[in-house]
């Protein structure tokens, strides 16, 4: 079965109160899970791989053999392809925690799009992030 993902993670502030946003789908488009995860005072590129950790570690729980995640960093796409160096000491062990979590699959493919077409996985950090911090987005 092949899964597609889309991540989000996002900090008011940087380093602020963090969010995860992760949103499954199947290969017509249904959601298969939706859901967020405050992580704290966070910077905006841990709340990236912690999505994406998240995601993979839930397509992998659905069953899938093959996963394309979407993501709206640029950042973590190109490391994750390895066209980037993971220089920072923090990020350097997400990454491997998920390209591990990659490897539970047959195939992984990791595409960058802009934040205007990633709006659900948005939606969940936003929703998670106005929970914790007692704010609602106008």
């Amino acid at each position: 079965m092949k899964l597609t993902t889309f991540t989000d993670g996002g900090a008011r502030g940087n380093p602020g109160p963090a969010a995860a946003g992760v949103v499954v789908k199947d290969s017509t488009g249904k959601i298969l899970a939706a859901y967020g995860e405050y992580l704290g005072l966070q910077t905006n590129n841990y709340a990236e791989y912690k999505a994406l950790i998240s995601a993979l570690q839930k397509a992998h729980e659905l069953g899938a053999v093959e996963v394309d995640c979407i993501l709206d960093s640029e950042l973590v796409v190109k490391q994750m392809r390895r066209e980037y160096r993971v220089k920072e000491p923090g990020l350097q062990k997400l990454f491997i925690e998920a390209f591990n979590a990659s490897q539970a699959f047959k195939h992984v493919s990791f595409r960058h799009v802009l934040r205007a077409n990633n709006k659900e996985a948005d939606a969940q950090v936003n929703k998670i992030l106005d929970f914790e911090t007692g704010m609602s987005k106008r």
